[in-house]
């Protein structure tokens, strides 16, 4: 092959018509991710974007809306016990779950019901 992929560039997660401002309080607000300027041409369709480390998180308007229960995105974190107590004083609910060996990690939802997996390896 000639080819090569070389990194996921950007996850995409989808949200209802009118979810820019709730998104930007959940994933910057408390998440702490810094958002991103949409490019012009996109900018007209909704949503928002944001950066974590050299990716970035898209939130793109789909109607109709169906949150993804099952697919997910999944961050690696440090001082996953430290999250949790921010979570929880941000009143995120979240799932612990200790099926994966060498992980400790919890799954959240986004404020559109979307999952997000965080995990930190032991």
């Amino acid at each position: 092959m000639s080819f090569t992929f070389k990194r996921i560039d950007h996850i995409q997660l989808a949200a209802p018509k009118g979810c820019e401002e709730e998104a930007r309080s959940f994933f910057t607000g408390i998440l702490g991710l810094k958002e991103i300027e949409k490019p012009p041409l996109l900018k007209k369709k909704g949503g928002v974007w944001f950066e974590l480390g050299s990716y970035q998180i898209h939130i793109g308007v789909e109607e109709p809306f169906s949150p993804a229960k099952k697919a997910h995105p999944a961050f690696e974190v440090e001082d996953l016990e430290a999250l949790k107590m921010h979570l929880t004083d941000q009143q995120v609910s979240f799932k612990v779950d200790t099926e994966l060996p060498g992980a400790n990690r919890i799954y959240i939802n986004d404020p559109f019901g979307n999952r997000i997996e965080i995990l930190e390896w032991m």
